[in-house]
């Protein structure tokens, strides 16, 4: 049919569906928001989070929900099951009815478990569909300024140096991403210090402002407020370069270990076996959520840039996250406290 033959409603449809194609495209997500069903949902949506309130995955997820809540219409709510380093929340969320309903934010912590428990209730690559990063932020290393009363990362070493065993170090749990990084500057640096696992990132935290730990090698996500209001002092972020919204604080680089590097990372994923459409519309609006000022601005005040991962791209990225926590694992002799 010629072009000048289309009817006014043709060739509204055409419009529309190259529009749609070629917002598509330029998507760094790859997701074409239109390739979902509009009934889904139809009731409230809940999101797993496998640690207690008040920890990283937690300070995502909140203003998160938040924004889904507003854009969906219904409510979306965090469920915290913690326990066993994540493990607990991730079982649950594995074995949970694949309907679009139930969801599972996760970290970099479920990357590194099968390095670290010999046997676990779910495998997060079989187990689960990968659908997109929610955040990235480099590990940082804070103490009790009270407690510890060190300048910067130097000063730290040269204390802990001077006196081998006396220093600890405060993890969310055995296998955690806390856990290993503690283990890999322990390695790098060639020192000794205390590993105390805690039941997630929150009672850790509480405990380090309280004076019960020295140091913590913690996700700046969770670390931010503490930090911003004193109860905390970061000396270096594990990263080559400083993060977003924190300038002053300095780099392991210029802290004298410059192959410290270490980021936490949190990722949604679907029970395998959820409709297509519901991870389609899901996916469709994270795009539309990290679009907006609350959450670009949330998540630069929590140290993270917006990601761009999702679907199987995502899921690459968390295929060389496992073999590359599997690799310091054994390099460092991690083991279960």
């Amino acid at each position: 049919m010629p072009h000048d033959a289309l009817t006014p409603g043709r060739r509204r449809l055409l419009t529309r569906t190259a529009t749609l194609l070629l917002g598509s495209l330029a998507s760094p997500w790859g997701v074409a928001q239109s390739s979902a069903q509009p009934t889904w949902p139809t009731k409230p949506v809940t999101i797993v989070v496998p640690f207690p309130a008040g920890g990283g995955t937690d300070a995502f997820a909140r203003p998160l929900t938040a924004q889904l809540t507003k854009q969906l219409g219904l409510q979306v709510i965090i469920d915290n099951k913690g326990g066993a380093g994540g493990n607990v929340g991730a079982t649950v969320a594995a074995k949970a009815h694949p309907d679009g309903y139930t969801w599972f934010m996760g970290a970099v912590h479920h990357a590194i478990a099968p390095a670290m428990y010999p046997k676990l209730d779910y495998n997060l690559q079989t187990d689960f569909v990968p659908v997109a990063l929610i955040s990235n932020v480099p590990q940082v290393v804070v103490v009790n300024p009270a407690k510890v009363q060190v300048r910067d990362l130097k000063e730290l070493l040269a204390a802990v140096r001077a006196a081998p065993g006396k220093f600890n170090y405060a993890s969310a749990g055995n296998g955690t991403s806390h856990h290993l990084a503690g283990e890999l500057f322990k390695l790098q640096t060639r020192t000794f210090i205390t590993h105390i696992p805690y039941r997630g990132a929150g009672p850790a935290l509480q405990d380090l402002m309280a004076g019960q730990v020295d140091v913590m090698f913690d996700g700046l996500g969770s670390s931010a407020a503490h930090i911003r209001s004193g109860r905390l002092k970061a000396l270096a972020v594990a990263a080559t370069q400083r993060a977003p919204g924190f300038p002053d604080i300095p780099t392991s680089t210029e802290g004298g270990v410059p192959t410290y590097q270490v980021a936490t990372w949190y990722g949604l994923w679907a029970p395998k076996g959820t409709p297509q459409p519901a991870i389609d519309r899901m996916t469709a609006e994270l795009v539309r959520a990290f679009a907006t000022p609350e959450i670009k601005s949330a998540w630069t005040n929590l140290g993270s840039e917006i990601p761009t991962l999702a679907g199987r791209a995502f899921g690459d990225f968390v295929t060389a996250e496992i073999q590359r926590w599997g690799a310091v694992a054994k390099a460092s002799g991690a083991k279960l406290d």
